[in-house]
Formats: structure tokens, C-alpha cells, sequence
């Protein structure tokens, strides 16, 4: 289970985040919704250890990382989604796909079948180019990549950025099904309300770089959520 404990995080002279508090854990979808520029992606590097808070804890199964970096994050099963994808233009879909292996010991290094099986698109495209696929597609390569790592925690900053409804839909029933698994926690930070709120089974709401609504899905009001959200 992922523990954040008032956590502050700063670019300089300017804080970013004040006092944050959250939970992700195993079987269930934790969903972190704002508008632009409140902080959601400087959470979402925090979490991974792209960006180092400044105070507060972050505890992954009653340990400490607050000031462990991302490739021993990622060693312990903490895996991330970035906003943009990242994905390697000149690569190919196969070896986009093998990046993962470096948070792996030797014996884990080969791909799931359960990737293709969540994603059986991206098994037609393994000889083509990463740069040559549509955002959808590639936003598929992005999740799929992340879980080659076996994950525990899932951290996924705005899928949905950019992507056809269609796939947006594709997207939502593979997260659905990795919550329903049990064997994962999944952090989404999104801006799209319905979609998170289709799914979540926790929200947090930002604003200006504090937690404004934080519960249970079926504790919270849609429309005050939606007050916070709204430009």
C-alpha cells in the first residue's frame, strides 16, 4: 500500500504542493483530479521520485522512499505512466517494450503474455517503429511498457491526454480489470472527470496545490468535485 504523509514539494522559491495526504492500495483505483497547474504531475514525480519532496512522507508498504530515487522505486515494483507517454520514436514496439526489463532481475526479463493479452493490438505492430503509431497506440505501448516491471503500484498521469474515445474506453476496461485482479494499486491522475469517476474507488481532488476532496467514491459529491474542476 502506498502512504503519503503531508507532503511539500518546491521548485525553487515557488511551492508546488502543501501538505498532502493520500492512500493507494492493492484491488482498488485511486483517482488525483484537478485542473491544469495545481500540482497533479508534480505529485504523480513525486510519488515515482522524478522530483524529491521537500517534506513529509511517502511510505510504500510501511517503508520510507521518501528519498529513494526512481530506479530503486522502480526495483520495488512502484512503475509510472508519464503525461506524454515518453515512448521511443525510433524504436521499435518490441523494443519500447523490453526497456522495462531494466527494473528486472535476469529471470523476469521477457514479456508478460498478459500484456498482449490487455493490449492484443500492439502483438500486430512489435516490428514497427514507436514513432510511427497513432497517440492511442501509443499510449497503449506507454501502460504496456509499465507493466512488462510487474507492478505493485501503478502511476498513470493523464492517460487519457490527446487519445479517441475509443481508446480512452479500451484504456478504462484494461485498468478495470488490473484493479479487479487484486494484485495492484493504481494511482490515475487525471483531468477527465467521468472517465476517473467511472472507476475510482478513491479521489482526490487538487486545488492550488492542496488536497480540497479527499474519500471514498461513494462518500463524495459529483458536484463539488465538479466545482473544483471547472474552469
Amino acid at each position: 500500500m502506498l502512504t503519503v504523509k503531508n507532503l511539500d514539494l518546491s521548485y525553487g522559491a515557488s511551492q508546488a504542493l502543501y501538505g498532502i495526504n493520500l492512500e493507494a492500495r492493492l484491488g482498488e483505483i485511486s483517482s488525483v483530479l484537478g485542473r491544469n497547474g495545481v500540482g497533479k504531475t508534480s505529485l504523480a514525480k513525486a510519488l515515482v521520485g522524478r522530483k524529491m519532496s521537500d517534506d513529509g512522507e511517502i511510505l510504500w508498504n510501511g517503508l520510507d522512499i521518501s528519498k529513494v530515487g526512481p530506479a530503486e522505486r522502480a526495483h520495488l515494483g512502484i512503475s509510472y505512466v508519464p503525461q506524454g507517454r515518453e515512448i521511443f520514436a525510433r524504436l521499435t514496439v518490441q523494443e519500447n517494450l523490453e526497456t522495462g526489463f531494466a527494473a528486472l532481475a535476469r529471470e523476469f526479463r521477457f514479456i508478460p503474455p498478459e500484456v498482449f493479452d490487455l493490449f492484443p493490438v500492439l502483438k500486430t505492430m512489435l516490428t514497427r517503429r514507436g514513432g510511427d503509431l497513432s497517440g492511442g497506440q501509443q499510449q497503449q505501448l506507454a501502460i504496456a511498457r509499465s507493466l512488462v516491471t510487474r507492478p505493485k503500484l501503478l502511476v498513470l498521469d493523464e492517460p487519457t491526454e490527446g487519445i479517441q474515445p475509443s481508446i480512452i474506453k479500451d484504456i478504462g476496461k484494461v485498468l478495470v480489470s488490473l484493479r479487479d485482479e487484486g494484485e495492484i494499486a493504481i494511482l490515475l491522475v487525471e483531468q477527465y472527470l467521468d472517465f476517473a469517476l467511472s472507476m475510482s474507488d478513491r479521489v482526490y481532488v487538487l486545488d492550488r496545490g492542496r488536497v480540497k476532496i479527499a474519500g471514498l467514491i461513494h462518500d463524495i459529491d459529483p458536484l463539488e468535485v465538479k466545482s473544483h474542476i471547472a474552469v
